[in-house]
């Protein structure tokens, strides 16, 4: 990859994370956990940036775990349904088609990484569980 396109897919990445968390923290569902727990927003864009850089872009400006991060939140299933919607959304209107494709992969890989992470037990109804019954 030439370094003019290698700039031009880091412009997209920081549009994409930028208009992602735009309309996350706006989100009904989504917002009130963003807005709790994100303190230094300027931070979080850019550690967010950094990290799709590393996926998409093999940057090594990311290190770190981020399930541990999201681990103890105030999650439940559905939030991983709406973020994976947003972040769709905003991938396929931000990014180079090769890299929204790389990234949806990662997000939906993701997504299921730390739904099985976070919910490791199955309740009475069938349903995943924090907490074993």
């Amino acid at each position: 990859m030439t370094d003019v396109r290698a700039a031009e897919v880091e412009e997209a990445i920081k549009t994409c994370v930028s208009e992602f968390y735009g309309k996350a923290r706006q989100d009904p569902l989504l917002g009130p956990i963003f807005n709790k727990t994100v303190v230094d927003w300027d931070v979080h864009l850019r550690v967010i940036a950094n990290f799709w850089s590393k996926v998409l872009l093999q940057t090594d400006r990311y290190n770190g775990s981020p399930f541990v991060l999201h681990m103890n939140l105030p999650i439940e299933l559905e939030h991983f349904e709406r973020w994976l919607a947003l972040f769709e959304e905003t991938v396929k209107a931000t990014l180079p088609v090769e890299y929204a494709t790389k990234a949806l992969a990662k997000a939906r890989h993701m997504g299921e990484s730390f739904k099985a992470g976070i919910f490791p037990f199955v309740d009475s109804h069938g349903k995943p569980a924090r907490h074993p019954e």
